[in-house]
């Protein structure tokens, strides 16, 4: 039996020994592939062996977005939960309280924010450790991530990031914008319209690797070798993040601002002593990045009151998904008024952008 686990391992070795310049790209290239194929086998016959997939906790998604709290055990995750949602999260002084998802409400700003507390990581996590791999597989359903570290261990931090990375999410990145087309034959033929560091000859090597022998590659956002990686397998997911330092109140100011900037974190909390709990919740609503959207019935003034919220670039289907299952089927047509219309009322369909405070009125067949 083939064992993933110390190629993988060997071919790690080789790159920590390879000095990344012009003359190595390609090969550093055809490395990195190389890991993310024998990662991906790896899994695969994991899931065979288990005759699963990882995904060990189901969680109904509520509200207008959906946040996970992730970090280490006894970061103070619980403590946070209870404060922002007045959630009735188990707390206690010692590793791994939390056994299972737990929910909270976060209304804030008119929006309703579910707030997920899983169980805390630990390093390993991604390869299946303290149950690891069912609790990052919850991110693949959230919208948002706030990462909590314990201000007396910073070193928590990067630890959390490699294995978020290793189960493929991407942290306050966007998707790039990559396109490629598989043809029968021709070679691989490359298009950019931004510079990028890697050349195309190490495009071609990645390519190969993964069996693209024929292809047209358009390239639209800058990428290194591990974002075209990303971008041939095609199982990413990209979500915001904020970085939380907490319980603040247990070092001195210096220790806190010391740790704050060493992590380049978002801000600092005591959910104990309340502090920075508002601020907080502020950076998670504009880290979500939501735009509000009035809805209006036809021949009736529209609700000002109370808006939809909805992520920002949402399009008018969208709204109807949201807004009930079969509207999208039963659509006519739409009007609009406010920014992202041309003029008062403008007759719109399905695929219009929407614009934040913009009145939606939908007509239904």
């Amino acid at each position: 039996m083939v064992d993933y686990s110390a190629k993988i391992k060997d071919l790690e070795d080789e790159l920590r020994k390879t000095k990344y310049n012009k003359a190595t790209q390609g090969h550093i290239g055809i490395v990195k592939a190389k890991i993310a194929q024998l990662k991906q086998k790896q899994e695969s016959r994991s899931q065979k062996k288990t005759g699963r997939s990882e995904h060990g906790y189901s969680v109904r998604k509520s509200g207008d977005a959906s946040v996970l709290l992730l970090g280490f055990p006894s970061a103070g995750k619980s403590t946070l939960l209870n404060k922002l949602t007045n959630a009735d999260s188990e707390v206690g002084a010692y590793a791994f309280t939390t056994l299972s998802v737990v929910p909270g409400m976060m209304n804030y700003k008119e929006a309703k924010i579910q707030i997920l507390d899983v169980p805390g990581i630990v390093s390993g996590a991604a390869s299946g450790k303290g149950r690891g791999k069912e609790v990052l597989a919850v991110i693949q359903n959230a919208d948002m991530v706030l990462i909590v570290v314990d201000v007396t261990h910073p070193e928590h931090y990067p630890a959390i990031l490699r294995e978020v990375w290793e189960s493929r999410i991407r942290l306050n990145k966007k998707k790039p914008e990559v396109y490629i087309t598989k043809k029968a034959q021709g070679g691989i033929q490359i298009g950019k319209t931004v510079k990028l560091d890697i050349d195309d000859e190490t495009i071609r090597k990645v390519l190969r690797q993964f069996k693209i022998v024929n292809a047209d590659i358009l390239i639209r956002s800058p990428i290194d070798i591990d974002g075209l990686i990303d971008c041939i397998e095609a199982n990413r997911k990209y979500l915001p993040s904020v970085v939380c330092v907490t319980k603040s109140d247990l070092v001195s100011v210096s220790k806190v601002s010391k740790v704050k900037k060493e992590l380049n974190a978002d801000l600092t909390v005591s959910a104990e002593e309340d502090l920075n709990i508002t601020l907080l919740k502020e950076k998670i609503f504009q880290h979500l990045d939501f735009i509000r959207v009035y809805m209006k019935e036809p021949r009736k003034e529209a609700d000002m009151k109370e808006p939809m919220i909805i992520f920002r670039d949402a399009t008018i289907k969208d709204i109807c998904d949201k807004t009930h299952k079969d509207f999208a089927k039963k659509f006519k047509f739409a009007r609009v008024w406010g920014k992202s219309a041309k003029f008062p009322g403008q007759r719109l369909m399905l695929k219009h952008v929407m614009k934040d405070k913009d009145i939606l009125e939908i007509h239904l067949r």
